[in-house]
């Protein structure tokens, strides 16, 4: 086969004739002569030395050959339609995308200002920011899929280049009634099988699922929430407890709840800016990492967990 036989024309011939059952109405979908239209499809059949279209009295139907051009035409002509649709944006003066992947503490913690400095400094640069486990994004930066992930050290990253942003430590919240609220920390195997209020479409309670997997159990979560001053309303009203970053905790302002470090050593962790290789970012993802890491520099500690 030589695919410089193919081309966008002929793949959107293709597909415009299996959509409409009928070479002839392909044609005319693609504004082409029938007999033209049908070289194409003849020409695309030699290249691949099979057939890829049966000819019945009611139109056409792909053959298994036929079936799987079909699924990789959509695929080739949807990239296409992608790219176009990104460069477009630089007709209208957005002059590049960052592809960010974050796990839970570091969205909620400190992204959302260091966008906003990031953003309001540049503005003719957009960021596409996806919040994932840690472990997804190492993989997902690993295989060029992203230009930078924000990640927990529970992942390996022994493929990537990373910076340290920062550390924290999980913490149980509960009401003072609890039956924990005396201890100075909490055993995750203690509590395991409460109740529990959680954040919505968290990447931390992946984390949380696995490490009671671990233990032979399943978290019970009446409810999750997507703010966190919610959280602490219903851990307050005793609905059931809740396991958040230390630097989420500290938004709950409420005289009838404790916060109390989890006392296993995964409960602490190391928060690390990652890539594949910072010296090969684009421009564009390139300032962005340098905000990052001069604003660690700055900092010091105050984020991380998965």
């Amino acid at each position: 086969m030589t695919t410089s036989r193919f081309d966008l024309i002929d793949m959107r011939l293709f597909l415009m004739a299996v959509e409409h059952g009928s070479l002839t109405r392909g044609a005319q979908a693609m504004h082409l002569a029938l007999a033209s239209a049908s070289e194409r499809i003849s020409g695309m059949e030699s290249a691949l030395g099979t057939p890829l279209l049966e000819r019945t009295r009611r139109g056409v139907r792909t053959t298994a050959a036929g079936d799987a051009l079909v699924r990789h035409a959509r695929l080739i002509l949807g990239q296409v339609e992608q790219m176009r649709g990104e460069l477009r944006t630089y007709a209208s003066g957005l002059k590049g995308r960052i592809r960010l992947l974050s796990n839970t503490a570091a969205l909620a913690a400190f992204l959302p200002e260091q966008l906003c400095r990031f953003l309001a400094t540049h503005p003719d640069l957009s960021v596409d920011l996806d919040e994932r486990p840690s472990a997804e994004i190492v993989l997902a930066i690993a295989e060029g899929r992203a230009d930078l992930g924000i990640v927990a050290d529970i992942a390996d990253l022994a493929a990537l280049q990373t910076h340290l942003v920062a550390e924290d430590q999980l913490v149980v919240v509960a009401s003072n009634g609890h039956r924990v609220s005396a201890q100075s920390s909490v055993a995750f195997a203690d509590i395991v099988h409460e109740s529990f209020v959680g954040l919505s479409d968290a990447a931390l309670q992946t984390h949380l699922a696995d490490r009671a997997s671990r233990l032979g159990h399943h978290l019970d979560y009446r409810v999750r929430l997507r703010n966190v001053a919610d959280v602490g309303r219903l851990v307050e009203a005793g609905i059931g407890i809740a396991i958040l970053p230390e630097v989420c905790a500290v938004e709950l302002h409420r005289s009838r709840l404790v916060v109390l470090p989890l006392s296993e050593t995964w409960a602490s962790r190391r928060l690390h800016l990652c890539a594949r290789d910072f010296a090969a970012l684009a421009p564009h993802a390139h300032l962005l990492a340098h905000q990052l890491m001069a604003s660690i520099e700055s900092r010091g500690s105050g984020v991380a967990t998965d």
